[in-house]
């Protein structure tokens, strides 16, 4: 029998890239305010949220991911590849340290800060070596990184068990 999570997940997946770019785009006034910018990331939390929370593991969100990461450089970033690697190997990662932790509220919390610092680490790596941007680590870390991590936190906090009662409802 197959899971009803096979035809929610595609759906909230590109319900997420929807509003990755609209609400980025409304509240950039607040989001991307100089020097500060925020980077709402609502495509890694599905994702990790499917991989922690798919007991069975018969998604494919390796592939999901991929193709989610293609869209994501297309529509938003404008360098490929970027998102097309990033998000695959936050899946591969998950899926490694899975069986390892015991998954309540705040070790998914924590998952998640981990994974927005690889993610947003990889994004400013990638972009430094293209010379699309040319800031130093230390102005990284403060007017980038530091506010992603904290407006995806709040996201994460109010979301997270409409999510988790969304995928076990759905199982």
């Amino acid at each position: 029998m197959k899971s009803r999570l096979r035809i929610i997940f595609p759906i909230g997946l590109f319900l997420a890239l929807f509003l990755d770019g609209s609400l980025s785009n409304v509240f950039a006034g607040s989001l991307f305010k100089y020097p500060y910018s925020s980077v709402l990331h609502l495509v890694l939390m599905w994702i990790i949220f499917a991989v922690f929370l798919d007991d069975r593991d018969e998604l494919p969100i390796l592939a999901w991911s991929a193709f989610a990461g293609l869209v994501f450089d297309w529509f938003y970033t404008g360098v490929f590849g970027v998102y097309v690697v990033a998000l695959p190997l936050i899946v591969y990662l998950c899926r490694q340290i899975k069986p390892w932790l015991d998954l309540n509220f705040l070790t998914l919390l924590m998952v998640y800060i981990i994974n927005l610092t690889i993610v947003e680490a990889f994004v400013y790596t990638w972009y430094l070596m293209s010379k699309v941007i040319t800031s130093n680590l230390a102005d990284f870390a403060v007017y980038t990184l530091g506010p992603t991590i904290a407006v995806n936190l709040a996201i994460f906090v109010i979301l997270y068990y409409p999510m988790r009662q969304l995928y076990l409802r759905v199982e």
